[in-house]
């Protein structure tokens, strides 16, 4: 199969390297000024391409690797999208975080446009891309899936089918949820203990023998300790990105979003000051009332 991918940034990057070494397959990508550098991608056999319809001309998969919906509905149904040169029985995998009801909008145009669609979101760190270990939540048919296990399991160490169309965003939004939520709540805990003089290694150990010990708190602890923020390249402007977007699909379903409300709030702050890029690790810094590092 010749294999499309559109996003090659901090996810995407590993996971085209990982399409072309470990799975073998042909691949175009987009020239885009957002991507991770790509020479050592088109050393590989990889060929650059102008614009998705470019990209939908030759490949049988097309994987969307991008920041959210926007830029989703613009790849697929805008100027030069992928629908307007799709080739029939072509499967597009998305495995952007995104909002399910534009998900199932954008899949009902490829569906017109002569393909298939994926929402397959991803689990995981940039790490984990760049090894080619990414975990994916599925949702869709599972006979469209089978077609492309193949080269899903060139970046993926799991691949879970989840449901219908939709439920794969709509799985990633809840993960992120508790995710993003659960690492803002430590930030802000981590940054009132440095404020108080509490000495970080005895602040992690206490919580990790007790019932702080998390996930969250594996990933933040190298920054409470070290200030060593690469364990999660994740911008704060996306976990932002990311609380909203559960917020507006809970609202639409009628759910209570009392605690993402405050999360929102509290991630809004640095990134209304200029601070979006900065990592998540980074915001036990940035809710320092000192301001101290």
């Amino acid at each position: 199969m010749h294999v499309g991918i559109i996003g090659v940034g901090l996810m995407g990057h590993g996971i085209a390297r990982n399409i072309l070494l470990k799975g073998g397959f042909r691949l175009s990508f987009l020239d885009h000024p957002g991507n991770q550098p790509t020479d050592d991608l088109v050393a590989l056999g990889a060929a650059a391409c102008t614009t998705p319809a470019d990209i939908a001309q030759t490949a049988d998969v097309v994987i969307l690797c991008v920041t959210g919906s926007p830029q989703v509905e613009a790849i697929i149904a805008g100027a030069n999208g992928i629908a307007s040169e799709l080739r029939a029985g072509a499967v597009v995998v998305d495995c952007s975080t995104a909002l399910p009801d534009s998900t199932l909008r954008m899949a009902e145009v490829v569906r017109r446009a002569g393909g298939d669609y994926l929402d397959a979101p991803m689990t995981r760190t940039a790490r984990h891309a760049h090894e080619g270990t990414l975990n994916l939540l599925a949702g869709g048919e599972a006979e469209v899936l089978d077609r492309v296990r193949p080269v899903l399991a060139a970046f993926t160490e799991k691949v879970e089918h989840v449901g219908p169309l939709g439920h794969g965003h709509r799985l990633k939004l809840l993960h992120n949820y508790v995710s993003v939520g659960f690492m803002t709540l430590l930030a802000e805990a981590a940054a009132q203990a440095a404020d108080s003089g509490i000495d970080p290694q005895v602040f992690v150990d206490v919580l990790a023998n007790g019932g702080g010990a998390s996930a969250a708190l594996d990933r933040l602890a190298p920054y409470i300790i070290d200030q060593d923020r690469d364990g999660l390249p994740f911008f704060v402007s996306n976990a932002l990105k990311d609380i909203d977007y559960y917020r507006e699909m809970s609202k639409a379903a009628g759910a209570a979003t009392t605690v993402a409300d405050g999360v929102s709030d509290a991630l809004t702050i640095p990134v209304d000051a200029g601070q979006g890029d900065a990592y998540v690790p980074e915001l036990v810094r940035l809710f320092r009332k000192t301001g101290g590092s």
